[in-house]
């Protein structure tokens, strides 16, 4: 008999560090997948939340690509801000504005090491809706930003 185990937000935080100055590559998913960026207003909530939280100065957004049902987000954490935060004020402020729970709990972190290319890191990042077939040109994709394009 196989047994199998689905993983619990809990497991996410295993090993988690928040090192301040620090760049990390940010995914969370909507509960049970819901696809509820397909909506355009409830897609420009999430990015307008991004862009407040940048202006909050606990982050710089370097990268971002909202999916019809998850959000990766390629961000440096200021000095003194905390990553689970961070991430949680955004997941909290998003669905308070949107009416209700949308977001699953937890959420995955990559702390990128300074060999790692950053900017081939955002253009994969902004490529999604390609790989995924939601458009034939990134242009086409509404919800995305990098710094550097």
């Amino acid at each position: 008999m196989v047994i199998i185990v689905k993983p619990h937000a809990k497991n996410l935080r295993k090993g988690r560090y928040s090192e301040g100055n620090r760049i990390y590559l940010i995914t969370t998913i909507t509960e049970n997948r819901i696809k509820v960026f397909e909506d355009l207003v409830s897609a420009r909530i999430i990015i307008n939340v991004l862009k407040e939280e940048q202006s909050r100065k606990s982050v710089e957004t370097l990268s971002f690509v909202l999916m019809p049902d998850h959000l990766h987000w390629l961000m440096q954490l200021n000095a003194d801000s905390h990553l689970s935060k961070v991430v949680g004020r955004i997941k909290s402020v998003s669905a308070h504005q949107l009416g209700g729970k949308i977001w699953q709990a937890g959420f995955y972190d990559h702390a990128l090491r300074k060999e790692e290319d950053i900017q081939g890191i955002a253009r994969y990042i902004v490529a999604n809706p390609l790989r995924a077939g939601l458009v034939d040109k990134i242009g086409d994709y509404s919800h995305w930003d990098a710094k550097w394009m």
